[in-house]
């Protein structure tokens, strides 16, 4: 009930501003027990009656957070005690990278949408890889963490497997799942590793590192065209594909009403995401569940602020959910509310 009024202070701050400051109050409550026990009580879905197990994992329940919010696995904790079934972090890169030059983050409240042009900023694979085995070492959390891994900008197109390949071999042993990311608009020709080619050697080259069968899933655009969505259909046949997740952030400045697209114009270049992605996302998850016919798990993610949102998209073919702009308008309490939703439906 106080989050609108929480909600509009921060967005007095620049994105970025707010971001940190939520973080480490959440940070720091989390550090005093009884606190932490009355969040996690105020927060969590307690009941087991949504768990799914895919990719041989068990979730706890179907919510997850979307990677980009917690880039470098430092608030893994404190997302927990919001109740998430799971927390994808990164996207991480073999070498730390600053991301682009700011402001790079911008809201447009009155259509419950981001466009951000972060541009994969991480501390860099060795430190987010420590990070975890610090916290694996002292903790006995049950928290799925998935790891979304990309390639450094600096990284031609042509040796690009070679990042990916090294990020999973350094973050192999502490996360439990991987999302492979070539569909951000952020770092310049990534989207063009979505094509068929350049897919089959990333995922090749993934799969003879992978002894011991950790998942390993691919993130796209919402803006592919039904060529390149059967092109990944015909992959997902052809070579090991654990899954999917549908979708990243898209560049169609058409879903803006007339006053935003003046506004986002003004903002340049940028992904967008938000409430008014929710259709479109939805199309995409759609025909790729029509296409694979069930054979992989699709984590739907896109427009995702209520349990009839994520209801829609279970509809449509998805077997989990992922949320991150919805979070940022609808507060922490969107993970047990759509919970509570998906339970009465059920």
């Amino acid at each position: 009930m106080l989050y609108p009024i929480l909600r509009n202070l921060l967005f007095t701050l620049p994105p970025e501003t707010a971001h940190k400051i939520s973080m480490q109050g959440l940070h720091h409550a989390a550090t005093i027990p009884f606190l932490k026990k009355q969040l996690a009580a105020q927060f969590q879905f307690q009941e087991k009656s949504l768990a799914k197990t895919y990719f041989g994992i068990n979730f706890p329940n179907p919510v997850g957070l979307g990677a980009g919010f917690d880039k470098n696995a430092a608030y893994l904790d404190e997302l927990e005690m919001l109740g998430f079934g799971f927390v994808e972090i990164g996207t991480v890169t073999p070498k730390p990278q600053a991301g682009n030059s700011k402001p790079r983050l911008f809201r447009i409240p009155d259509q419950k949408a981001l466009i951000n042009r972060m541009g994969f900023n991480n501390e860099g694979l060795e430190a987010i890889a420590t990070r975890l085995k610090e916290r694996k070492a002292k903790n006995n959390s049950s928290l799925i963490v998935g790891g979304n891994i990309g390639k450094n900008k600096v990284t031609d197109n042509s040796e690009a497997w070679i990042d990916y390949c090294t990020n999973f071999k350094g973050l192999e042993e502490v996360v439990d799942y991987f999302v492979v990311n070539v569909s951000s608009p952020n770092t310049p020709g990534l989207r063009e590793l979505q094509e068929k080619e350049s897919l089959r050697k990333i995922f090749a080259e993934l799969q003879n590192l992978n002894k011991n069968n950790k998942p390993i899933l691919l993130k796209i655009a919402p803006d592919l065209a039904h060529s390149a969505l059967d092109d990944i259909i015909e992959l997902t046949a052809e070579i090991k594909i654990d899954g999917l997740v549908a979708t990243n952030t898209t560049i169609d400045r058409s879903l803006l009403n007339a006053l935003n697209v003046e506004k986002a114009k003004k903002i340049g270049a940028g992904g967008l995401s938000g409430q008014l992605l929710l259709e479109k996302s939805t199309e995409v998850l759609q025909y790729l569940h029509t296409g694979i016919a069930g054979r992989i798990p699709i984590i739907a993610s896109g427009g995702i602020f209520t349990g009839a949102d994520a209801q829609s998209k279970l509809d449509a073919g998805a077997s989990l959910v992922q949320i991150w702009t919805g979070f940022i308008y609808e507060g922490p309490s969107i993970v047990k509310n759509i919970c509570t939703y998906l339970n009465a439906k059920k």
